[in-house]
């Protein structure tokens, strides 16, 4: 090789060193640690992949970082924006705030079709059916009969160069889908270094699937690439959410290995960030205790009136000396919580008696100082059929009328019940809706194994612009990473609520009737046709037995022996 080979190689290589990402796309994995007056610790995980580049079926086939079985899903379905996330457990707005993604439990299933698809239900189902596929989850029970397409509740993120309707949106929810350890595992195969390198590594199922709440979500978009919005980029966010109890630990110290039960080996290669936050903010004031190591720096952040403090870890620089972990040791007791109740909070619930009929209340709480606009989004499964004009609305025993109404009648086994209210609430008030329904008796093709178990309610939504941020973690609409939220303050603050998922008994037959029949009458027969099916059929015959040779002489020997007795007798 010559001398000019040699520095033609040594060039190029430099080149390939200093060179841009060839892929024009990025990797950001971030951990907050949020410490909770209700002695609870708030762990919120976020993986973000931001490709430059457009929404097309030919560039989503070849991607780097981002998910290629994803990306192929949604290019073949032509989607625009998904949101997906599966939940255990019911998150408490009232105590802990608002989280960074809301999502109701079990699965919950939003997505934005391309405004030039014509057949939406078509691509809806064949969505659902590929995500099932892809997270192991029962997504393939989404259908008609259990998806509707809200017309104020949901909003597109997404950029856009045309106006969109709800027409292109659907949403369900499954809520007795169970999180699980089969859900989890495909979850991290979607990340850029799997679950052997970076903050992945933390999720251990052992330590995840048993906290007081825990949530994985897998959310797409396009965002705009510059300030003109001139070009677009897709950003994919994978995030998980946990909530922990440290009341059972006296002095309530709490780690990164007590939770996920090891240390931090060290960032994801492929990762442009790679940090950890702990929001200290209620440090000598709720607790008093000290965080080992030290942070890199601390960032001050005031958003919407609310100012936290957040402890800023550089996992690579940390992560050098070995296993990496955060602690946080008391020095004094627990003094007396001061708790910032949340503006907005809802609750619901069913009364009446029997299985026939009942009445579905739904509770809002406004305890601001001003009145509060909310939308409300029920979904009603189609075998409770609801009654509109028994719909009651009320708020310190006077009658409140809605800004305004939608309402779409369900159809036995086709649609659920749709109903979408706009409400002013009135400032420190609780507002009282109210709705008659009668519960249908269903086929007994239709009920599950355990019908006795009762039929799931998907939760109400509530959407809502807070005028202040206390107790808001949710990610500004042009931010895509955690520290896009410091020192994020806006006008209003878009925040979601979900209440809780009913359990109802419907009418059901006495299934084990049947079995019991059927044990008591095949009991009857096996007794009684044998003996009279042999008295029928067959005939008692005598039959002389004939002795062969040993038989005649074993009987002569025992003939001789017995009548020379006889005769001295």
């Amino acid at each position: 090789m010559t001398i000019s080979h040699i520095l033609i190689l040594f060039i190029g290589l430099i080149d390939i060193a200093t060179s841009s990402n060839a892929y024009n796309d990025f990797f950001d994995e971030e951990l907050m640690l949020k410490p909770l007056s209700s002695d609870h610790v708030y762990a919120y995980f976020q993986f973000t992949v931001i490709w430059e580049t457009e929404n097309r079926v030919e560039t989503l086939q070849h991607s780097h970082l981002f998910p290629r079985g994803l990306g192929e899903i949604i290019g073949r379905h032509n989607v625009d924006e998904l949101h997906v996330t599966l939940t255990e457990g019911l998150w408490n707005y009232q105590k802990w705030g608002y989280p960074f993604h809301d999502a109701g439990p079990g699965a919950e299933v939003i997505a934005w079709f391309n405004k030039d698809i014509t057949n939406i239900e078509k691509e809806w189902k064949g969505l659902t059916n590929a995500l099932a596929g892809l997270l192991c989850a029962s997504l393939n029970f989404v259908d008609t009969s259990n998806s509707m397409s809200p017309e104020f509740t949901f909003r597109l993120t997404s950029v856009t160069d045309r106006p969109v309707n709800s027409s292109h949106l659907r949403y369900s929810s499954l809520p007795r889908e169970i999180v699980c350890t089969e859900n989890l595992t495909p979850f991290k195969k979607l990340l850029p270094c799997d679950s052997k390198r970076g903050l992945a590594t933390l999720l251990n199922s052992a330590h995840i699937h048993n906290t007081n709440y825990h949530s994985i979500g897998i959310h797409f978009r396009s965002i705009c690439r510059n300030v003109a919005c001139t070009m677009t980029s897709l950003e994919l966010r994978q995030t998980v959410s946990l909530i922990y109890d440290t009341i059972v630990d006296a002095n309530q110290d709490w780690s990164i290995r007590k939770f996920f039960g090891m240390g931090l080996k060290g960032a994801c290669p492929l990762a442009t960030l790679s940090n950890i936050y702990v929001d200290i903010s209620d440090n000598n004031t709720n607790h008093i205790y000290e965080l080992t190591p030290l942070p890199s720096t601390k960032v001050v952040s005031l958003r919407g009136g609310q100012q936290n403090e957040i402890a800023v870890y550089d996992i690579r620089a940390h992560s050098s000396k070995g296993i990496f972990n955060i602690a946080a040791v008391h020095s004094a007791p627990k003094n007396n919580a001061i708790h910032y109740p949340s503006i907005l909070y809802a609750n619901r619930y069913i009364i009446g008696y029997g299985q026939e009929r009942g009445s579905l209340v739904t509770k809002l709480y406004n305890n601001h100082w001003q009145a509060l606009d909310i939308i409300l989004l029920e979904n009603i499964p189609w075998y409770l059929l609801v009654y509109l004009h028994s719909i009651t609305i009320t708020c310190n025993e006077q009658q409140v009328h809605p800004l305004a109404q939608r309402y779409l009648p369900g159809r036995e086994r086709k649609s659920p019940y749709y109903l979408e209210l706009i409400l002013r609430l009135p400032p420190h008030s609780v507002t009282k809706i109210t709705i008659d329904m009668d519960y249908l008796f269903l086929k007994w093709q239709e009920y599950p194994p355990d019908a006795n178990h009762g039929f799931y309610m998907g939760p109400a939504i509530i959407t809502a612009l807070l005028p202040i941020a206390r107790n808001y973690t949710a990610l500004p609409f042009d931010g895509s990473t955690i520290t896009s939220s410091f020192n994020a303050s806006r006008d209003d603050y878009l925040v979601q609520l979900r209440t809780e998922s009913l359990l109802i008994s419907l009418p059901t037959p006495d299934f084990s009737m049947p079995y019991n029949v059927i044990c008591l009458a095949c009991t009857a027969v096996a007794l009684a046709f044998g003996p009279l099916h042999n008295i029928s059929t067959k005939r008692l015959v005598l039959k002389r037995i004939e002795k062969d040779w040993k038989g005649k002489l074993f009987s002569f020997f025992v003939g001789k022996l017995f009548g020379a007795k006889k005769k001295q007798d």
